[in-house]
């Protein structure tokens, strides 16, 4: 058992809201340059796929947090952190409209219930959004058809949504909004399964087309799944996409932590088997990148507070 450490953070397990998670002072692995190196890329469109536990939907509300006018008055969450360093960057926290969903609920058998779910989650976002009604430069007829998608709406308005939502915060920000989706593929795996995938894929192509293509109020948008995507895909005519896969160079560190972020770690935690860590846990390869280990697996056995987590699972 590696020297007892005092005044260690705490180890959460599955805490994915970044504000939570900084907030109550847990055990986080600073990815913030993650922020400055997206924007600075100019990507109009970026999606990013991950195998599942690799701290995807971490990130998004790291984003999310950053850039979304809703936390304008956060920057304390900020301070300390790599993204802070850069006195430019730090005008864009909470400066821009954020539309912020995720897809990872959708696990229906048939094509109705999918659909049906994905109203529901729009009709969500419409809600927490009301408030911009408020704003006198909508004329009556923007308002009723605001209200109808919040309570009324159809499998014809999805594609249309996001788009008309864009317009909404745009009109009472006066900025183009930025559009954050997580797991856009888990209706879609799941269509496969249940046999109404092409359906649910012309569906999805028209929401993309009209979010992430023809969209004039849009700013940035950034999408993660898990499924690498083909000319086929949902995204076929997204011309606009900037892919980033497990084969990438970039972004390569920012999803998993290197192995000098374990030991780290494993040295603030007070453990000290670094040859069972690297045995057991054996990081992938991304990009050209060598040794970037999963964070699920990682803040587990730090969580145990032990050596030999995987072994002694392993053995049991």
């Amino acid at each position: 058992m590696g020297q007892e450490v005092q005044n260690v953070r705490t180890v959460g397990i599955g805490v994915q809201n970044f504000g939570k998670l900084l907030e109550s002072e847990g055990f986080y692995i600073d990815k913030t340059k993650f922020l400055k190196e997206w924007w600075e890329g100019k990507d109009e469109v970026t999606l990013i796929t991950r195998p599942r536990r690799f701290g995807k939907t971490l990130t998004m509300s790291m984003v999310e947090w950053f850039f979304s006018a809703q936390y304008a008055g956060q920057k304390g969450i900020f301070e300390g952190l790599e993204v802070w360093k850069d006195k430019e960057f730090r005008r864009l926290q909470g400066s821009y409209p954020v539309i912020s969903l995720s897809f990872s609920d959708v696990k229906e058998r048939d094509y109705d219930t999918a659909v049906y779910r994905i109203c529901d989650i729009l009709q969500e976002l419409y809600q927490n959004y009301h408030f911009v009604l408020g704003s006198d430069c909508f004329s009556d007829g923007e308002k009723a058809f605001f209200e109808k998608m919040e309570y009324d709406m159809q499998e014809r308005d999805i594609s249309v949504s996001l788009k008309k939502l864009s317009k909404y915060l745009y009109c009472y920000y006066g900025r183009k909004v930025i559009i954050l989706l997580d797991e856009y593929d888990t209706p879609t795996q799941e269509a496969y399964l249940g046999g109404y995938w092409e359906e649910l894929a012309q569906c999805f192509q028209r929401l993309f087309h009209s979010t992430f293509k023809a969209n004039s109020y849009l700013e940035r948008g950034l999408i993660t799944g898990i499924t690498r995507i083909s000319k086929e895909s949902v995204f076929s005519d997204l011309n606009n996409l900037k892919v980033v896969t497990m084969t990438s160079d970039k972004y390569a560190d920012i999803f998993g932590f290197t192995k000098q972020e374990v030991f780290a770690a494993m040295d603030e935690m007070g453990l000290s088997d670094r040859e069972t860590v690297e045995k057991w846990y054996d990081g992938y390869v991304i990009g050209k990148v060598k040794g970037i280990y999963n964070p699920w697996s990682i803040i587990n056995y730090l969580d145990e507070k032990r050596d030999k987590y995987l072994l002694d699972k392993y053995q049991q």
